[in-house]
């Protein structure tokens, strides 16, 4: 079964994300993958501030990009997501979009692991929280 994208954040490209060639530098998009996956925590119901507080951080352990077309100052664009896990870690399908024409500028694979109190540990809240937005790779 193919990915189901269950979350999407709307963005536009400002004008200091684009290098001298007039094309968003590449790290924007990391920035645009990891807003996305905050504002998908925020939605349900996590604060990474509280979170933290209680002891369980959750980190980026592996980041696959592919740029496929770039994104220009003024472009809008959606960036979605899925999630599956694996063990104990959580991955992230992302993809960013443009609008209108609905290219797909760039895809992501993020891995993210859970920390409780330091140690690389499952995060049971997380698991219970996302359960239900998990995609099956079959």
């Amino acid at each position: 079964m193919k990915e189901t994208f269950v979350f999407e954040k709307d963005f536009e490209v400002r004008d200091y994300e684009a290098d001298i060639q007039g094309i968003v530098n590449n790290a924007n998009y990391l920035h645009y993958f990891e807003h996305t996956r905050n504002m998908f925590l925020r939605q349900r119901g996590f604060d990474f501030a509280e979170l933290h507080a209680r002891g369980i951080d959750t980190v980026v352990a592996r980041v696959d990009v592919r740029y496929k077309q770039s994104l220009r100052p003024s472009d809008q664009f959606v960036c979605r997501l899925a999630v599956r896990k694996e063990g104990i870690r959580f991955i992230f399908k992302q993809a960013i979009v443009r609008k209108p024409d609905n290219a797909l500028c760039a895809e992501a694979e993020t891995t993210v692991v859970s920390l409780v109190d330091g140690r690389l540990r499952e995060s049971y809240e997380l698991n219970e929280a996302f359960a239900s937005d998990f995609y099956d790779v079959k």
